[in-house]
This record gives C-alpha cells, sequence and structure tokens, in this order.
C-alpha cells in the first residue's frame, strides 16, 4: 500500500471542511468537527472555526495539521494586532511570512478568514485570494460545499447561514472526511 500523505504529515491526518459564504451584509463560515488518522476518526467534534481579531470581528477557518494551523491563527491574530481593521494587509503580510520563513514555510493548513467587508483563501504558497462569487471552501470536501454553495446561493429566500449550513450537509453525506457536526459563526 502506498503512502500518499506529506511528507510533514507521515501519519496520515485528513479530514476538514471549512465553508465561508457571503451574501448581502452577512458573512458565514462553517466548519465541520471531524478529524481522521488513516481510516479511524478521531474526534468528531473539533472546533477548526474561530472568531479572531479585536471584538471577534474575524472569522477563520482552518484545514491542515492542527498545531500548524493554531501557529498560523496566533501570527494572523498578531498581524490584525499590528493593522487593526486591515483584514487585506494582514493577510498579505502573514503569506509574505509564510513564504519567505524557514520555519513558516514547512506549515501544513490552510486558512480561510473573513470580516464584515472581504473573504479570503490563505496558502503556504503565498496566496491571498479573495473569491469573485462570495464563496470559499477549503479542506477535503472543501469542493463538495463549494459545489453545493453555489448553487444554493442562488436561492433566493437563502440567508447565508441557511445556504452555508445546506453546503456542509451535502458535503458531510459524501465526503468521508466530513462529518455532521458542523460549527457555524456569522458576522451580519
Amino acid at each position: 500500500m502506498q503512502n500518499t500523505s506529506s511528507p510533514y504529515d507521515p501519519v496520515g491526518w485528513h479530514g476538514t471542511t471549512i465553508l465561508c459564504v457571503r451574501r448581502g451584509p452577512a458573512v458565514t463560515m462553517a466548519g465541520d468537527g471531524q478529524v481522521s488518522l488513516g481510516q479511524t476518526v478521531v474526534k468528531g467534534n473539533a472546533r477548526k472555526v474561530r472568531r479572531i481579531g479585536a471584538g471577534g470581528a474575524v472569522l477563520a477557518g482552518f484545514a491542515g495539521a492542527t498545531a500548524d494551523a493554531f501557529t498560523l491563527l496566533e501570527r494572523l491574530e498578531a498581524k490584525l494586532e499590528r493593522f487593526p481593521n486591515q483584514l487585506e494587509r494582514a493577510c498579505v503580510e502573514l503569506a509574505k511570512d509564510w513564504r519567505t520563513d524557514r520555519y513558516l514555510r514547512r506549515l501544513e493548513a490552510m486558512m480561510a478568514v473573513a470580516d464584515k467587508d472581504r473573504s479570503f483563501t490563505l496558502t503556504g504558497n503565498g496566496d491571498v485570494l479573495e473569491p469573485e462569487d462570495g464563496v470559499i471552501a477549503i479542506g477535503s470536501g472543501g469542493n463538495y460545499a463549494l459545489a453545493a454553495a453555489r448553487a444554493l446561493i442562488e436561492v433566493p429566500d437563502l440567508t447565508c447561514e441557511e445556504v452555508a449550513r445546506r453546503a456542509m450537509k451535502i458535503a458531510a453525506d459524501i465526503c468521508v472526511y466530513t462529518n455532521h457536526n458542523v460549527i457555524v459563526e456569522t458576522i451580519s
């Protein structure tokens, strides 16, 4: 059996679906709670979506190695303290550090972040990507959640939270590394 895990992830941790949906004046971020090791569910209620920054004004969700993600969350919070109310600037500064710092370059994680105005995907390649349609999804079930959210966002009567919850349910029904234990945070 071939080992397909990353060299920085020798035990094969898998799992996570993070979805961010922006609609009108609101933004919702949702994340499932499953953490898997190989074919075994190790934990079903992990909290992968958090409020960070002054007064919890920024939503952050992560996929990847937990310790790496927490390191990045701490760094992003420090950037937000340095550049208050400037999410894009804080993200760009973090991405620069992540790309150039020897220690940070080895971190295996991705982040989705949003405030009342903007949403971004952050990667270790130095990417700070803003979606053109207001929907971000990362993690093993991310593509399922993304497709579902893009279809559901067209339904006029649904709030962004309802879109996120329904899309996460669809992702959990399809992806074996995603469960139905969903944490949802919304900024209105």
